[in-house]
């Protein structure tokens, strides 16, 4: 598997591109995750990775999204964006994840991209925005991959993403990307719609075969002003999404990420171990993008390394959520987010002002978390990689007696004949 995504990679990627890739994100990204692992022995907290969600505003409208993509445009200008990855890149960090909305709708994204060369960033987009005048650009600066969203067939993509001719369109923006040379990747949100289109080998192999170099299968989570939980996949379809995984790694040659879990195939939440946090469109610093609340903002005088290290707010997120979940405690827990919002007196980071009121009304449910049913690394390099650099970093040692409690819980979820039908049967009837 792996000497045939090297071999395929160079020859269809521009040798500028691969080159960035390796030392920024290999090389320099090992590094950051290094220094993070011993600012945890001093008791500091700095994740190595950023991800920065640079404005709202998107051409699409996406069931179950949690941004405010039809409110007035909010977003990050260049001078602030410039200084947060200059302070982060003061202290190691190399990598940055770029959101949006749309994050191709930000007048000065390719800015960006050149103003800081010794970066690698990953651009979650529709790719509906990426002709080949852009993606040869991309091309030049070659410090940035192209992460693309598809959520199913023609159909299924027209109804998840709320438009026509969405699959189209999008692989244009794929094709032009290829085309040029760069590094890309295919991401889906696996729910219950697109879950048995598009986690198959034929998938893959037509991923393949376009020239794709990785891919990302997460899960659709339910949350925001339009949760739809009539998508959210069951536990015995979690545990079938991690299984797929962990094979197709082992046989096709694609890298597949994952962020939810080591290399034993715990679970685990890239915010409670410190990995990650959030900046949405307004400055604000989350815990994560799907946890709407904050108690600072980029633009405070101390800096972002400063402001997120002494922050109580994230702290306080981390360690709760350890202390109770190895899964998604806004999934799990909205009780536990609802409290530590209430302690720090957490402003909502929404442009809609409802973010309580979402929280009030989540019923919990399982997350990637599900003990008893870990599905550990069949291949020796994601093995080895999750050993050292992307693990739980210690963070959950008072989960035993939680462990247990879900594992039994689970049994009984598990072994009823249809598991939450009464959210499943009422498919037919999602908004077209």
């Amino acid at each position: 598997m792996l000497p045939r995504l090297v071999i395929r990679s160079m020859r269809n990627a521009s040798v500028r591109c691969v080159s960035k890739f390796a030392w920024n994100f290999g090389v320099k990204g090992l590094i950051s995750v290094e220094r993070f692992k011993r600012r945890l022995k001093r008791g500091e907290y700095f994740p190595p990775f950023l991800y920065l969600s640079i404005i709202n505003s998107c051409n699409l409208r996406c069931q179950g999204c949690w941004v405010d993509v039809e409110a007035e445009r909010t977003q990050i200008d260049l001078e602030t964006l410039n200084k947060t990855i200059r302070d982060a890149k003061a202290h190691g960090n190399v990598f940055f994840g770029i959101l949006g909305g749309e994050p191709f709708m930000h007048p000065e994204l390719l800015d960006l991209l050149r103003a800081h060369p010794d970066c690698y960033f990953q651009i979650f987009t529709n790719g509906q925005f990426i002709t080949d005048k852009i993606a040869a650009e991309l091309r030049r600066i070659g410090n940035a991959t192209p992460l693309i969203s598809i959520e199913g067939r023609e159909l299924t993509s027209d109804q998840r993403r709320g438009n026509k001719q969405v699959l189209s369109r999008t692989l244009r923006g794929l094709d032009a990307c290829l085309r040029a040379g760069l590094l890309t990747g295919v991401a889906t949100s696996v729910c219950q719609t697109n879950i048995d289109e598009l986690l198959t080998e034929s998938w893959l192999q037509e991923l393949i075969d376009r020239g794709v170099h990785y891919t990302w299968f997460h899960t659709y989570r339910p949350v925001g002003p339009k949760m739809n939980s009539a998508l959210a996949l069951r536990p015995d379809q979690l545990v079938r999404v991690r299984k797929f995984v962990v094979e197709m790694r082992a046989k096709m040659p694609i890298a597949i990420i994952d962020a939810y879990y080591d290399g034993e195939g715990q679970a685990l939440c890239p915010m409670s171990t410190g990995i990650s946090h959030h900046v949405n469109p307004a400055g604000e610093i989350e815990p994560c993008p799907i946890i709407q609340f904050a108690t600072e903002n980029i633009r405070d005088s101390r800096g972002i390394f400063a402001t997120m290290r002494d922050s109580t707010f994230l702290r306080d997120f981390r360690e709760l959520s350890a202390q109770h979940t190895r899964g998604c405690v806004v999934l799990e827990r909205p009780d536990l987010v609802k409290d530590l919002v209430v302690k720090h007196n957490a402003r909502d980071t929404t442009l809609r002002g409802t973010a309580r009121a979402e929280l009030d009304a989540m019923t919990p449910r399982f997350s990637q978390w599900l003990p008893g049913e870990e599905v550990p690394e069949k291949h020796w390099m994601y093995r080895l990689a999750k050993k050292y650099w992307f693990s739980d970093f210690g963070a959950y040692r008072r989960l035993e007696n939680n462990a247990a409690d879900k594992a039994r819980d689970l049994r009984a979820q598990l072994a009823k004949p249809s598991t939450v039908e009464s959210e499943t049967k009422d498919l037919e009837l999602l908004p077209h």
